[in-house]
């Protein structure tokens, strides 16, 4: 009976296993907001701005830590889980800096966002016409919106997205860190 016993305990997934479902929630949620403004490119024609760039980056990262706290056990998923937030939470940064610079609070601290300009103020049309953009790119002013007739911009639904991706990843963190 004993051997019985044995054999479907050993039969047993380890007692690591359910807490991988938090890293690979966070994973997926982290990899799906730049997937979906890749999509909003690509399906519905917006353009992005060099910030909202700038914004995807640490929604990669915070993909790629999680996916390593599914790799990891014990303490070191919860760090990792908890790295994952903090990059969350750095793209929700960036998020309030373009909500800041679309609504006009501040200037964009990104070159890219600026209008190109001649090289002073006696240039003639040619030099103008020379220091434009090859390609026209769209302004970190102008505000996207998904949704006709919603006063929320991408880069505030960025910024409400990130911090709640942020806080879940560190809730989880905390959990698995007490567990």
């Amino acid at each position: 009976m004993r051997a019985i016993r044995a054999g479907v305990a050993s039969a047993r997934p380890p007692r690591d296993i359910p807490c991988m479902g938090p890293a690979l929630l966070i994973a997926a949620l982290a990899a799906a907001a730049p997937l979906f403004a890749i999509g909003s490119e690509t399906w519905w024609g917006l353009a992005p701005c060099a910030l909202c760039l700038w914004q995807r980056w640490p929604y990669w990262v915070a993909a790629a830590l999680a996916v390593l706290g599914v790799a990891v056990p014990g303490r070191a998923r919860a760090v990792l889980l908890g790295l994952a937030g903090l990059a969350a939470l750095v793209t929700a940064g960036i998020g309030a800096l373009h909500v800041g610079v679309e609504q006009g609070w501040w200037p964009s601290p990104l070159p890219g966002c600026q209008a190109p300009t001649a090289g002073g103020a006696g240039g003639s049309i040619d030099d103008m016409m020379r220091s434009l953009a090859a390609a026209p790119s769209k302004p970190c002013d102008a505000a996207t919106y998904l949704i006709p007739g919603l006063p929320v911009s991408m880069a505030a639904m960025n910024l409400l997205y990130g911090l709640g991706l942020g806080a879940l990843a560190l809730l989880a963190a905390r959990r698995l860190a007490r567990a």
